[in-house]
């Protein structure tokens, strides 16, 4: 009986430390991950166009970052919706301070206006489009950009108010602070 209760303690020991290497491993793993992405180059601030979103960048290697925005159009309207919109984006530098980018974007976003409640529209929107833009970076830590946002919706949002082309005068104007 003593022998069992040996082999049974033995056992669970074994299998404490090998969770305990499992649970040390995935804890540096983590740890390495977040290192590396806080060690990137990121920006944060807003933009204003078609809507008035927060925006969040993070570089992914030299001259190539991924944009991240989230924000209302219309908000208080009969049309108001939210949306969000991740863009991967190629920056080529012009001269000195001037960059300008480009890259593919895509976007999901809701209906919570009363328009869709009153007409049966399905407020949901996905659509897929690009990104093209130039950015001036000041001194300090802030950069100006100026961009185009063409975006076409491809579910969605598709009545003869907002058609799936009304993306296309998506103009806006961002300022971002960068953390470097």
């Amino acid at each position: 009986m003593l022998k069992k209760a040996n082999f049974a303690l033995s056992k669970i020991n074994h299998l404490k430390t090998k969770s305990m290497k499992k649970i040390f491993t995935t804890m540096v793993i983590m740890l390495a991950v977040a290192s590396v992405a806080f060690a990137q180059p990121r920006a944060i601030g807003g933009r204003i166009g078609y809507n008035t979103e927060f925006s969040y960048q993070h570089s992914i290697t030299d001259g190539m970052y991924v944009d991240l925005t989230a924000g209302l159009g219309n908000a208080w309207s009969y049309w108001a919706y939210a949306d969000a919109t991740a863009s991967f984006d190629w920056v080529f530098n012009i001269k000195g301070i001037w960059n300008w980018f480009v890259g593919p974007a895509a976007g999901l976003g809701i209906g919570y206006g009363a328009n869709y409640r009153d007409n049966n529209y399905m407020p949901l929107r996905v659509n897929v489009g690009g990104q093209i833009g130039f950015e001036w970076e000041f001194g300090i830590p802030l950069n100006l950009t100026v961009d185009w946002r063409p975006m076409v919706n491809v579910l969605g949002f598709n009545n003869t108010y907002y058609a799936p082309w009304s993306g296309l005068f998506n103009f806006g104007v961002g300022l971002r602070y960068r953390f470097h």
